[in-house]
């Protein structure tokens, strides 16, 4: 049975996101993908990216809801939060996807709204929470533990016995010591390797990576509705 899928979010991520189910396809199809939901500041319904319609805001699962499936293509954790929970109040159901290029062990386990992109290699006794985004050619080392939205960016290193706690932001080609935490809602700059335990709610750059910013604890819980710039691309209409 091909499964009808909604991708939350039309930015940047969501059309990677599509590129993962694209590619799924190519040998059987599995998924019908049937377009983008977004908040009303992130686009107008009707616009297409990449062959696929914005349909509009979370109103449109009042007559949809029960025969789809979604995935969150959101980059941002914080947003992506807010777009789960807005999801949750909807009862909709998420669901996991992996490139088929990705490497994954049997002895990974994972949680739901998952996206693995191509080219990541992932070991063993690997847990990875809820809506956790592992961005293209990163590896995971054995009994990492990724908590619920963390977000990994394009070719980071995390070594084993690395903890990310809820809604770490690990930027661009990071590289993580082993058995190292880093608390919940930190940020860890793009090139940065970290060598330390990392606080809740700080920013670090550099190599080594130091301390340069302390969030309030919560920073996370409202994130502003700030229009983005209109995807544009060949297909857009």
């Amino acid at each position: 049975m091909i499964r009808k899928i909604i991708i939350l979010g039309a930015g940047g991520f969501a059309r990677e996101v599509l590129d993962i189910i694209e590619a799924r396809n190519a040998d059987r199809r599995e998924f019908d993908p049937l377009g983008y939901i977004v908040e009303s500041a992130y686009g107008e319904p009707d616009t297409v990216i990449n062959d696929l319609p914005i349909l509009g805001d979370f109103q449109w699962f009042e007559s949809h809801s029960y025969q789809v499936e979604v995935i969150c293509g959101v980059g941002a954790p914080e947003i992506r939060r807010r777009l789960v929970l807005r999801a949750q109040e909807w009862n909709l159901r998420f669901f996991n996807i992996f490139h088929p290029s990705a490497i994954l062990t049997p002895r990974i386990h994972t949680g739901t709204g998952v996206v693995i992109t191509a080219g990541c290699i992932l070991t063993n006794q690997i847990r990875i929470g809820d809506h956790v985004q592992i961005n293209l050619d990163c590896t995971i080392g054995h009994d990492a533990i990724l908590h619920d939205f963390v977000t990994l960016a394009p070719g980071v290193h995390v070594s084993g016995r690395v903890t990310l706690e809820t809604g770490c932001y690990i930027g661009t080609g990071a590289n993580l010591l082993e058995r190292l935490t880093l608390g919940e809602w930190s940020i860890v700059g793009a090139g940065c390797t970290v060598i330390r335990d990392v606080p809740a709610n700080a920013t670090i750059v550099g190599g080594p990576g130091k301390v340069i910013k302390m969030r309030q604890p919560g920073w996370h819980l409202n994130p502003p509705v700030v229009p983005i710039r209109k995807a544009v691309d060949e297909n857009s209409g």
